[in-house]
């Protein structure tokens, strides 16, 4: 019951945490600017991933201090294409939905953050080669190595939850304009956006396409949730003696 009891509350703490910092604490979005440059990370990996998933390839990561990204991607293929250009865009929100998920008590919190931490420093040696990204990934693999190594239980909680939440609320949030225009500026360069490339290669608008991943994004945040918040049984329930007979 204490580890259930510990895992809800870790999460309310979490929710609490990141509307606090985005609505009412002064500068609370300048602690959230590290976790926003996170989920930069996590959609512009979703696109190398996605790419090379498609048989494509995914040359170089970089990350801008404007928080926005690219991925240098090569693919064959319309299909191609749209899988790579959405991929970016569901990522996080499903590594939000796996995280609220995998972290639901202490010790998972702890090797969720490890993880994570080791694959921020396996990107950053393959694939991230820009100025601001080689300053923000070890930095925040640094933290989360950090916080699995020697933060005490509760606080390790809260922050994976902290993290979930942010990245899944991240389409729903930051990127719900995103996802319904046909530009975007990255680096400081106007390009065009995620989901009017995924809709061009497709044949279909960007405002079906935009609303289907809102739709989705939605749908990882609602399930992540519902799982996270179901009690954990971290032991068999007892089972009775035997009535005896005389």
């Amino acid at each position: 019951m204490m580890g259930m009891m510990s895992s809800r509350r870790g999460l309310v703490y979490a929710v609490a945490i990141a509307w606090l910092l985005e609505h009412v604490v002064p500068f609370g979005r300048l602690v959230l600017y590290p976790f926003t440059l996170l989920a930069t990370w996590v959609h512009e990996c979703g696109h190398g991933i996605a790419a090379m998933a498609t048989g494509g390839h995914f040359d170089k990561l970089e990350i801008f201090g404007d928080a926005s990204g690219l991925a240098h991607t090569r693919e064959l293929g319309n299909v191609a294409i749209a899988v790579t250009c959405l991929g970016g865009m569901i990522a996080p929100p499903l590594v939000g939905a796996l995280l609220l998920a995998v972290a639901r008590g202490p010790r998972r919190a702890r090797a969720t953050l490890f993880v994570s931490a080791v694959l921020l420093v396996v990107t950053l040696a393959l694939w991230v080669r820009s100025p601001a990204g080689v300053i923000v990934v070890p930095a925040c693999a640094a933290l989360l190595g950090w916080a699995a190594w020697s933060w005490e239980p509760t606080r390790r909680l809260v922050l994976a939850q902290f993290i979930a939440i942010t990245l899944a609320l991240d389409t729903v949030g930051r990127m719900v304009g995103y996802a319904m225009s046909s530009k975007a500026t990255v680096g400081g360069e106007e390009r065009t956006s995620d989901v009017a490339a995924a809709a061009d290669a497709l044949g279909i608008t960007r405002y079906v396409l935009g609303a289907a991943v809102i739709t989705v994004a939605l749908a990882l945040l609602a399930a992540g949730l519902w799982i996270a918040w179901r009690p954990s049984r971290t032991s068999p329930p007892p089972r009775r003696a035997p009535a005896s007979r005389r």
